[in-house]
């Protein structure tokens, strides 16, 4: 192994500050190996094994991670997943390691040294890619800053945030306005374009300001803005514990907190829109994490305010005839619209009727978005491309009306009558005609930005609660049934022919899903997708499972169980629902198809189960920490639901995940 001299030049980033670039150069002086790093430079020298050991790699290395504690499970077995991608070489070499007891530091040297011959050799994108993820697990594990090493990378000078704005006065968590503008840019791509219920321009501008007292900025807003970026962001800083999901974010949920309740004496009229929008923001926050039922608390305070503020579910206004700026009347629109949004959403996703039948406002204009105007996913380095911000937000308010009449008659209790069929046709063709005039540039074959994926698997969602009548709640539509039937039968009676209609129609869109989350993570990756993507990958995965011939190999199942498996260690809501999805796979009794299967991809193996589940380990197991709420809520022992425990416990169909996912996110409806 050669020495390498460090020469260190500096240079400054775009906001002035210096930082150290180091430039290696090799030296001929010979060192002998580490322990622990023999064979990092010769991949292809394997791991001397003990003769008549007849124990595979993955027997030993269940072993050798499990024997010491000390070790990371889940990196580790993660780890020698990707080394599979690799070579059997490395995943020898990776276990020589781990059996010398190597420090994180090592194994990031380790892991730096493959994505260098993985790249140098010209490999795949998906193995370039996790190694990648790993080089960025094994730095947080280490207790390495990712966000910004003392000795910084060429990356990191070229990717500077879209959004430069400053710490202070808005935060006491930290000072580093480099740490603040990655945050919000962070935000603003991948989560703000969903709802868009803040006006960028105008946040961003007030923000730089550092007027505490303005009614469109705040410290209550911006640090629920920052509690959320965090969820988006990889960087150490975004833990409060690095690695700990849970404490995503958490030092600036406190200190929302602490605003929130300052905020809290406002009232009627006097209630600031930047309040509305953080009480926004918290909503999606705690549905993230699951914190009691706070996220329904925050979603229904939010909409007292609004009716407070008389811009929903009363008479129109005339923002025009109003003594106010016109960046204030742009918020207002934003803030109301993105509310009904938020509202048809929620609602219509977990079964129930929306609570916002009004918008007391009018509509931003749809062309306000310019082609020039970019969309740029930071921080991944892929080619901006045009926003069509508020083209984007028009349909998406377009499709919350439809999304809005959905709800009240699925589920709204409503009266059976021979004219259901005639509605639910009605709707069926609206949804139909949405899509068929959305624009071209909408068209998923142009690669557009994330937010229009994500409007079309918002549409398909809804196609498949009418396809399946609120997901068994009612039956489905049809002319024929209209003609024979006067009162509305379980889904259950309904005829095989109109039965297997409703099936074929839900199961098209669960593919149309599958697709859209495809190109998602070709494009821009998946581990930053908005939430509801979650939501949308539940609905399909369980469309397909409750098919009569669910198949555990179908290409369009397989390719969404592992976008789920990366979106779930996000959050806890995220690992808590991947568990109960992982044992209701379990429970169709199909592993052993996968675990034999020479087209499986390997991850696919690890995730079902590569062992017999008794004798084992399972790295997934601590995924269900967390879901004794479930037992807790419904009023049962917090170990059980039915008698059957948590732990094993498997979803009877989408009806049933749905309530769970409605129980772990939002919490329960009091209203």
């Amino acid at each position: 192994m050669k020495s390498r001299a460090r020469q260190v030049n500096y240079v400054k980033d775009g906001m002035g500050r210096k930082y150290a670039l180091t430039i290696s150069h090799e030296q001929s002086v010979e060192l002998a190996p580490c322990t622990g790093c023999t064979g990092l430079d010769r991949p292809d020298a394997p791991m001397e094994m003990n003769p008549g050991d007849e124990d595979d790699v993955d027997d030993v290395a269940t072993k050798l991670i499990m024997g010491d504690p000390s070790h990371n499970q889940d990196i580790l077995r993660d780890l020698l997943n990707v080394m599979r991608l690799v070579d059997d070489a490395h995943v020898q070499t990776l276990l020589g390691m781990i059996r010398s007891d190597c420090s994180l530091e090592e194994m990031k040297h380790f892991v730096d040294k493959t994505l260098k011959d993985v790249q140098d050799a010209g490999r795949d994108g998906e193995t370039v890619q996790r190694l990648q993820d790993m080089r960025m697990r094994v730095r947080i594990e280490s207790g390495e800053p990712a966000f910004r090493p003392q000795v910084m990378d060429i990356h990191y000078l070229c990717d500077g945030a879209p959004y430069k704005v400053p710490a202070k006065p808005w935060t006491k968590v930290t000072d580093d306005d480099a740490l603040v503008s990655h945050l919000i840019s962070v935000y603003f791509t991948w989560d703000y374009p969903f709802y868009a219920f803040v006006d960028l321009r105008v946040f961003v501008q007030h923000m730089q300001d550092g007027n505490t007292n303005s009614d469109l900025c705040s410290p209550f807003l911006v640090n629920a803005m920052l509690a959320n970026a965090c969820h988006y962001s990889q960087y150490s800083e975004a833990y409060a514990i690095p690695g700990d999901v849970k404490t995503k974010g958490s030092d600036f949920l406190a200190e929302a907190e602490r605003h929130m309740h300052s905020y809290q004496l406002e009232r009627g009229r006097n209630v600031r829109l930047a309040s509305l929008q953080a009480t926004l923001l918290l909503y999606e926050r705690y549905s993230m994490s699951g914190d009691d039922d706070l996220g329904y608390t925050m979603l229904h305070r939010a909409i007292e305010m609004a009716e407070s503020l008389g811009i929903i579910n009363g008479p129109d206004l005339d923002l025009d005839k109003m003594q106010m700026s016109e960046e204030m009347r742009s918020s207002i629109k934003r803030t109301a619209w993105g509310l009904f949004q938020v509202d048809t959403v929620v609602h219509t996703n977990f079964r129930k009727p929306s609570k916002i039948h009004h918008v007391c406002v009018q509509r931003i204009d749809r062309d306000e978005s310019k082609p020039s105007e970019l969309w740029v996913p930071y921080p991944t380095g892929r080619p901006p491309r045009p926003s069509f911000l508020s083209q984007y937000f028009d349909e998406a308010c377009r499709l919350s009306f439809i999304a809005r009449d959905v709800s009240h008659h699925l589920y709204e209790d409503p009266k059976p009558d021979a004219t259901q069929h005639e509605r639910k046709k009605e709707y069926y063709d609206k949804l139909q005609a949405w899509e068929a005039e959305l624009p071209e540039f909408f068209d998923p074959a142009s690669k557009p930005p994330a937010h229009i994926l994500l409007l079309r698997m918002r549409y398909h969602a809804l196609m498949i609660s009418l396809s399946r009548d609120g997901f068994g709640v009612h039956t489905f539509f049809s002319e024929e049934e209209g003609k024979t039937q006067t009162t509305v039968p379980p889904s259950s009676q309904l005829p095989p022919r109109l039965h297997d209609k409703a099936t074929e129609q839900s199961l098209a869109s669960a593919r149309a899903i599958a697709a859209l989350v495809r190109l998602h993570r070709e494009e821009y990756g998946i581990g930053r997708t908005h939430p509801f993507t979650t939501y949308a990958i539940m609905v399909a995965l369980f469309t397909m499972l409750d098919h009569a011939s669910f198949d555990i190999l179908d290409r369009d199942f397989l390719s969404l169980t592992s976008a789920f498996s990366v979106i779930a260690c996000r959050s806890q809501v995220g690992r808590n629902l991947f568990h109960i999805f992982r044992q209701s796979v379990r429970a169709h009794d199909q592993e052993a198809r996968v675990l034999e299967s020479d087209e499986a991809p390997e991850e696919i193996k690890e995730l079902f189960g590569r062992y017999p589940r008794s004798q084992k380990p399972d790295k997934w197991d601590e995924y269900e920490d967390g879901l004794d709420k479930l037992g807790e809520g419904e009023g049962r022992d917090a170990a059980s639901v039915d008698g059957v425990r948590m732990r094993n416990y498997a979803a009877s169909g989408v009806r049933d995940m749905l309530r769970k996912y409605e129980s772990l996110s939002l919490g329960h409806d009091r209203t």
